[in-house]
């Protein structure tokens, strides 16, 4: 058995002090280690295992859940189609196969007033492997990246493990979750790198219009940095706003854009993702930036060859109604979130959601009692209900609750019906 001076040698002999180091990242942004899957795991352990009704998973943007929504039949075709050629169960191009990286920018550029090339779309496991790699390029010794409050978690989990600084930007529920340019301009310095923005917005359900975009776009042109675009629900609108990419500004800033498969399609366990450099001037081919890319591709995983392999014919040959016939799905589930909340005194619902899977709604604590956060309010609802949510602070807003509302809709009216009940039960009797 060794004594205290023998385990501190071994300690320093296996330099254990370069692995505290990393204990300390996650240990500095209390957020760094909170993933969405992450807290929805623990909200599952919460269920009571005596409670015999089915729960209600209004916790994580996976349509796949219910039946309702299924992929279109190109989609399975496609991959089988592939298999079956025996031509894809090779290695891929470390930036993908070289058809599939031009459907992606057809697909990309037909939002844009400029044609983009397959040399501009890098292929990756998911967006968020996209997310990895691009806070893995930008990171450097004292460097800062600007994210929306509320946002998506993994950019700060990913930006605290490579040691870059992150400030955050709020968007305002008051002007339908429009980013607050004046908060944006007064965080950023000669070390921010990039600003990242989410379009259409997860979490809050939100649409940007042309003209707001392009205020962003200059704004980022007048602070010196470029656009991430996380832009995963791509064209899932269903409000009287428009999906515009922001990649139709990049004659002002540099854009890249961030995609997958996963949403638009509803095969997020396919991990078919992209990178999109929308660059019309060149700026991130003269910073190193693309070449910084093609460098980490180098040393990471593809996406599966035969996935990639069936990328064309899934862009080019859904069908419309395939399309249409999702977003009457997510406009009626969104009208039944929004007008139900009303019947619940201790949820806002500020917004009917325009678009995404996803909207944030605010927890009024002075109508309940007992319950002390949204963290408090997700757990002992999912305990005495059943009913899985995910809490505000995972997102970056607390006392607040993420809500999605792309289910089944009869689970969806099953599930507010038991989160009124539930406030009922906790209610204030003063108020």
């Amino acid at each position: 058995m060794e004594n205290g001076n023998g385990s501190m040698a071994a300690k320093k002999k296996w330099n254990y002090l370069q692995f505290h180091g990393k204990e300390e990242v996650n240990e500095e942004g209390s957020a760094a280690g909170i993933s969405v899957r992450g807290v929805y795991s623990m909200m599952l352990s919460n269920i009571n295992e005596e409670d015999e009704r089915e729960v209600v998973r209004l916790c994580r943007a996976d349509p796949t859940d219910f039946h309702c929504f299924k992929t279109t039949q190109e989609a399975p075709h496609a991959i089988a189609e592939a298999v079956h050629s025996f031509r894809f169960n090779s290695y891929a191009p470390s930036g993908g196969l070289f058809e599939a990286r031009r459907a992606v920018a057809n697909l990309v550029s037909s939002d844009f007033p400029y044609k983009l090339s397959p040399e501009n779309v890098f292929l990756t496991v998911g967006c968020t492997e996209a997310i990895n790699i691009i806070t893995t390029v930008l990171a450097r010794p004292g460097a800062n990246i600007l994210l929306p409050r509320p946002g998506y978690p993994q950019y700060q989990a990913r930006a605290a493990f490579c040691r870059l600084e992150v400030r955050y930007f709020d968007l305002l529920p008051e002007r339908g979750w429009e980013v607050d340019l004046d908060s944006l301009e007064a965080l950023a310095d000669d070390n921010t790198v990039a600003m990242v923005l989410i379009n259409p917005s997860n979490p809050c359900g939100n649409v940007f219009t042309y003209h707001h975009l392009k205020k962003v776009a200059e704004t980022a042109k007048k602070l010196g940095i470029f656009i991430i675009s996380d832009e995963v629900y791509a064209h899932l609108t269903f409000g009287s706003k428009p999906y515009v990419a922001m990649g139709a500004f990049a004659s002002i800033v540099p854009i890249i854009t961030l995609g997958s498969l996963s949403k638009r399609w509803i095969v997020p366990g396919w991990r078919l993702g992209w990178i999109v450099t929308c660059d019309p001037h060149g700026i991130l081919q003269d910073l190193g930036i693309v070449t910084n890319i093609k460098t980490y591709l180098q040393i990471t995983s593809n996406p599966p060859t035969f996935v990639q392999a069936a990328i064309p014919q899934i862009l080019e040959k859904t069908k419309d109604d395939f399309y249409t016939k999702n977003l009457n799905i997510m406009k009626e589930a969104a009208e039944i979130l929004y007008d139900r909340c009303k019947d619940i005194p201790c949820l806002t619902c500020p917004h009917k959601p325009e678009g995404t899977m996803t909207t944030m709604i605010k927890i009024d604590f002075s109508k309940i009692e007992d319950i002390v956060d949204d963290v408090d309010f997700c757990v002992k609802l999912a305990k005495e209900e059943s009913v899985v949510l995910l809490p505000g602070v995972t997102v970056g807003l607390k006392n607040w609750i993420r809500i999605t509302y792309v289910v089944d809709p009869c689970a969806l009216k099953e599930g507010l019906e038991r989160i009124k009940s539930f406030g009922l039960r906790h209610a204030n009797k003063l108020s």
